[in-house]
Order: structure tokens, then sequence, then C-alpha cells
């Protein structure tokens, strides 16, 4: 039973880590990539639906992104999508090839995008609080309900501090590695 406890409360702060770096990976660097447009939805037959459901997204050079839907009846409708999303982008259409220049960050937006990186650390370190105590508050009912000893809780509130010790760290790295990236010019 505590290792069941163990092993969840490891998966949910291991999931914690995937979605602070899928968060991560939408923050603009100043590089092209095709990851920044994964949020744009697009009307879609009047439904909304993933702009690269519709598209194909590629890299034209380090700071050019090719938008290429598969109907030529989207186009106009993707690009008003990448207008009103909330990226700040141009697209420039070509025929039937949306190309989507980034403009150079300025100091001032990457402090932006520093504080942004680093509050999304901060929410990922509370979820991974929150997941410590309720595994501790596991741990808990299995005492009450005289499943486990009062030893065998240390313990394992032990392991589970030490799991998020752990998780934490690694969220101080990837924030650290992330505005490091975003300060680089």
């Amino acid at each position: 039973m505590i290792n069941d406890t163990l092993k969840s409360t490891e998966v949910r702060m291991g999931k914690s880590i995937e979605a602070l770096r899928h968060e991560q990976a939408k923050i603009r660097t100043g590089r092209a990539h095709p990851s920044l447009l994964e949020h744009v939805h697009v009307d879609y037959y009047g439904s909304s639906v993933p702009l690269n459901q519709v598209s194909n997204i590629t890299i034209e050079d380090a700071r050019t992104l090719n938008v290429s839907p598969w109907e030529k009846s989207m186009v106009g409708p993707v690009e008003k999508a990448i207008l009103t999303s909330d990226l700040g982008l141009n697209p420039a259409t070509s025929g039937q090839i949306i190309r989507i220049p980034l403009p150079p960050l300025t100091e001032e937006r990457r402090r932006e995008l520093g504080k942004v990186v680093h509050n999304e650390g901060e929410n990922t370190k509370i979820a991974i609080r929150n997941i410590r105590r309720d595994a501790n508050q596991q741990l808990k009912e299995l005492l009450k309900g005289k499943e486990i000893s009062e030893d065998e809780e240390r313990r394992a509130e032990t392991q589970i501090q030490d799991l998020t010790d752990r998780f934490v760290a690694q969220v101080d790295v990837i924030v650290a590695e992330k505005e490091k990236e975003l300060l680089e010019i």
C-alpha cells in the first residue's frame, strides 16, 4: 500500500514536470519553433481545431515559420487565427503559404517572459507540494485504519519528502535553463 502511494505520487509529480516543459516550449526565445503555434485554434467548418490539424507548420529559417493549410479555403481562417492569437505575430500570405516572421525580442520583452517562466515554475512547485500533501494524507488514513505502523508512516513520509525535493530541484533547473535561454541574444 505504501508502495502504491509512492508510485502514484512519483507519477503525478512527473506529470507536473512534463506540463511545465510543455508550457515552457510555448514561450518563444527568439527562434522559430512549430510549438509556438500549438495552442492556436482555427475555425474549421464550425468547430475549433488546433492549427496543426488543418495545416503543416515548418521552419523556413531561424526567425520565420511557414504554415501551409491543406485546403485553399483555409488560408484566410488560418491567417486570422494567427493574427488574433495572443502571440503578437503578423502573418504574411503569399499564395497558399503563410509566412510568419518572428520579430527579435527586446530586452524588456525578454524580462517579461522571464517573469512568466518564473511564475510557471512557482505554480509547478505548488502543484508538487499539493501532491505531497495528498500523499501524506493517504498515509495518515492508512495509519488511522491501522494498515501501517507509525514507523512505516514516518519512513514513507521521508521518502515522499525526498521525491518532492527531487522534483522541486528539477523545476528549478528547467526554469533556470529557460531564463538563461531567454536572456541570450
